[in-house]
Order: structure tokens, then sequence, then C-alpha cells
């Protein structure tokens, strides 16, 4: 049983004094304290005639009983005896980092408790009589600190058991009495039960904003993951659409440019079956040209006569009359795809300003929603 305790030893400590219960009793809301914090609480109520639990803040007209819980008495000193052997000797010796016992002499112990009334720091062994002898079991032991220094007043070496609301400092018996005369002085244990209560609440309020930015960051999340979806969408649509004007654009490329390959080799087959049979002409007139001009050099009269009648006659069917003109389609086709490109541009010009509008309002839209539910958080 002390082991599974010991698990769990914050369930054992007293809300007032934050350590391990000391003659533990119980009043009649059910929580329990040390004898000694409760008494000393309801002493600094005695005033008001009205009495409270510094837990649960129940309030209790007249003052209520206090009853001492055997039970959990006897776990207590069951988890102290388990405490005391929970580690070996060898291993609760003090190191550079440790509050030392100040009772111990030649190689000290690490100090288990100090105690504000001896302002000193014990050991498990020498902390014993602090649970055994009736004046010093009144001591108030707290875990071991090498600040009790800071709970000694330094203008008259005593404990600073009372805290001064007016000033918002600890002071001690004789400051009240001093320095603090008038002020409203409530004892130190009574303050940090307040102080307590507010820290409780304050922590609540944390935690509750910590739950509403975890949502929040859940929420961003999810538009993240949102955004991220459309994004990729839109890129596919897009990747896809531009595709497809792409393919668009490569099938009339590539008809325009079929039809002028056909036109060109129609034009180009024309021209050079005129070209062909004008080349048979003139090779025609060069061999008759050549039988004149072998003519002309003849010496015999009655030759010439004979033969130049035939070969200065040129027939008209024979000559073939070609008129050539620049021909002007092509570059026409040149002009009617500048306009189709400039159309085009112009189209995608305004397409592309209704797509750049339509992402501002978003991301406008997005920016001032992020405001608003940061607004309303805050």
């Amino acid at each position: 049983m002390a082991q599974g305790i010991q698990l769990d030893q914050s369930k054992f400590c007293c809300s007032i004094c934050l350590d391990l219960l000391k003659d533990p009793v119980t009043i009649p809301c059910g929580h329990s304290y040390c004898m000694n914090c409760i008494k000393y609480h309801l002493d600094e109520e005695d005033h008001r005639r009205t009495y409270s639990c510094p837990q649960c803040r129940q309030t209790f007209t007249p003052r209520p009983a206090v009853v001492k819980n055997n039970i959990l008495a006897f776990v207590v000193e069951e988890l102290k005896k388990t405490t005391l052997q929970a580690a070996p000797a060898d291993h609760c010796y003090a190191g550079s980092e440790d509050v030392a016992c100040d009772v111990c002499t030649g190689r000290k112990l690490k100090a288990f408790k100090s105690c504000l009334q001896c302002l000193a720091s014990y050991c498990e062994e020498h902390l014993q009589p602090h649970y055994d002898v009736p004046p010093l079991m009144k001591h108030k032991l707290v875990e071991a600190t090498a600040k009790l220094q800071e709970n000694i007043c330094f203008r008259h070496q005593e404990v600073m058991k009372m805290f001064c609301r007016t000033d918002q400092r600890c002071i001690c018996y004789l400051c009240s009495k001093d320095d603090h005369k008038g002020h409203n002085k409530v004892s130190a244990a009574a303050e940090r039960t307040e102080r307590q209560r507010e820290l409780w609440m304050t922590r609540r309020k944390i935690q509750q904003r910590i739950r509403d930015r975890e949502k929040d960051v859940k929420l961003f999340q999810q538009e993240e993951d949102s955004i991220n979806h459309s994004a990729e969408n839109a890129l596919r649509n897009t990747e896809k659409t531009f595709n497809e004007l792409i393919r668009i654009i490569q099938i009339r490329d590539s008809d325009v440019k079929e039809k002028i390959k056909s036109r060109q080799k129609t034009e180009v087959g024309r021209f050079k079956m005129v070209r062909e049979k004008v080349e048979e002409e003139i090779a025609e007139l060069k061999r008759k040209d050549a039988e004149l001009e072998q003519l002309s050099h003849t010496e015999d009269h009655t030759h010439f006569l004979l033969n130049y009648p035939p070969l200065a006659r040129l027939s008209e069917k024979d000559t073939l009359s070609v008129k050539v003109r620049r021909l002007q389609y092509f570059e026409k086709v040149t002009v009617a795809l500048s306009e189709a490109r400039d159309k085009l541009q112009e189209v995608f010009g305004e397409e592309y300003a209704k797509i750049s509008v339509t992402m501002m309002r978003l991301t406008t839209h997005g920016a001032n929603n992020n405001n608003d539910s940061h607004d309303s958080r805050d």
C-alpha cells in the first residue's frame, strides 16, 4: 500500500502550507488540513464571525469543529516511513547543487526538509525529531531550500509569517506592530490561500485560451489544407485548359501550314511547267540563231537565198506569252495570322484581368476573415 501512496504524494499535502499533512484534521465540508494550519486560518477569521474553507470557500457559522482524521494520519505516517527508506544512504550525499543538512558533520547528507522556525535544513535522520518531539512537531516544514534567509526579516531577524496587503509585502510580527500599524494585514498562509485561488482562476483562463487557440490552429490548418487542395485543382485545371488551347493552336498551325504547302506546291508546279516550256523555246531559238549565224557567213548566194526564209520565219504559236505577277497569297496569310494573334492576345488580356481581380478578391476576403477571427477571440 505504501508504494501505491508514494506514487501520488501531492494528494496528501495540505493546501495551506503545501507540505505533507501533519496531524491531519477534517472540517465539515470534507477537506483536510494540518491541525495548526487550519486553526491559524480560522483564528485569522475570528473577527468576521464567518468562517470559510480555504479550498472550496464554503462558509460556516459558527466556527466549524475540526476532527482528527485517524485513517489519513495513518496513511501519512506510512508515507513518511516509505519516503525515509526510499533512497539508500550511499545515494543521499549532498551534491554541489543540493541543499546540505545543517546538522551532519563530515560529509553532509542531502537535506530532505527545511524548518522555517529553526531556520535549518535536515536530512531524513536529523529531521525525525520534528516528527516525534511535540514542540518540534508544531514547526513549519517545507521542501529543502537554500533560500531560508528570504523568510527572515532583515530588520528584526524574525520569520516573516504575515503579509501586508496595503504595502504588498511579507512582514514579521514586529513589523506589523511598527511600520505597518493600521495596515490591512493577514497571515502569509491566508494570503497564499487567496493568491492560490487567484492562481487557479488565472490558470483556468490560460488553459481556456490555450484550448481556444488550439481550436484556431486546427481551423487554420483546415483552411490551409482547403487552400492547398483548391490551388492544386486550379493548377491542374489551368494546365489542362492551356494544354487544350495549345493543342487547338497546334491543330490550326498544322492546318494552315498544310494549306500553305499545298498552295505552294500548286503554284510552283504551274510555274515550273511554264518555265520548262519557256526554256524549250529558248533552246529552239538559240538553235535557229546558230543556224542563221552560220548562214550569214556562207559565200554561196543561192544557198543563202534558199535557206534563209525558213530559218527567219517565227511562228506565233511557237512563242509562249507569259505574264508574271507578284503573288500576294502568302503575305495575306501572314497578315491574317497577325490579326488573329492580336485578337487572341486581347481576349487573353481581358480574361487574365478577370482572373487577377478574382484572385485579389479571394486574398482580401481571406485576410478579412482571419482578422475577424482574431477580433472575435480577443
